[in-house]
């Protein structure tokens, strides 16, 4: 009778197809965003305001006196730190005058007012932190000691761990496309971008928000990798 495991070997291998899938769809996504930027921080804002004042005027619109600005090293190095109400802005975003800088720092304003208003999804990413860092750091360990000791309970507390990474990605992805949405409102409605402008920005923050996607769907692949490789292996023994 044919057995479905003797080639399970074969069966191993061909699941490094899924975490191949998943570094292809994230290199496209990070040469889209690379592309993008590079192409909108070239095209200088009619109105000549730098990603800086961009976010200091959205944050004094809004009164938010205690959230604050400063400049890091790198590209693309942008992030809100709600724990210290830090905006970090990487070098081109905080002194260029192009769309993708403006764009980017707005970006990260609409995080601040994700904060300041509650945004539940912002929230539970918030809480969630320390667990996701606690689960990235031992997930791995525990399913390989799981998989040496023949202990299934091993393996299925390391995928549990793992999916935690999973969940904070999809998780991010409402806070990332919100961000924008909101992002685009403020520049509009300011007139800090006018006409075509804004529908640069908007590609620009679209091509940012497709690097969550690919993150979320690689790391997705691979939990399905683990999965099929660790997951239930009793079964099948």
């Amino acid at each position: 009778m044919f057995n479905p495991y003797m080639f399970r070997g074969f069966y191993f291998d061909k699941t490094y197809l899924l975490v191949l899938a998943g570094i292809i769809i994230t290199m496209i996504a990070q040469a889209n965003i690379q592309k993008a930027f590079g192409k909108y921080s070239k095209i200088k804002s009619k109105k000549s305001i730098t990603g800086f004042a961009a976010a200091k005027y959205i944050l004094d619109t809004n009164s938010y006196d205690d959230i604050s600005i400063k400049r890091v090293r790198g590209s693309l190095s942008d992030y809100f730190n709600p724990a210290s109400k830090e905006i970090a802005l990487s070098d081109s975003s905080f002194k260029d005058t192009s769309i993708a800088s403006i764009a980017v720092a707005c970006h990260e304003c609409g995080h601040v007012i994700q904060y300041k208003e509650g945004y539940t999804p912002l929230r539970i990413k918030s809480w969630i932190v320390p667990a996701v860092n606690f689960g990235s750091r031992l997930s791995f360990p525990i399913i390989l000691l799981g998989v040496l000791m023949a202990n299934q309970t091993f393996i299925n507390i390391g995928l549990i761990l793992f999916s935690l990474i999973l969940i904070f990605q999809l998780i991010t992805l409402p806070v990332e496309f919100d961000a924008s949405r909101r992002a685009l409102r403020v520049m509009e409605a300011s007139g800090m971008l006018v006409g075509e402008e804004i529908g640069h920005a908007r590609k620009m923050l679209r091509a940012a928000a497709y690097t969550y996607l690919a993150a979320t769907l690689s790391t997705a692949l691979q939990f399905l990798r683990l999965f099929l490789l660790f997951g239930n292996r009793n079964n099948r023994d």
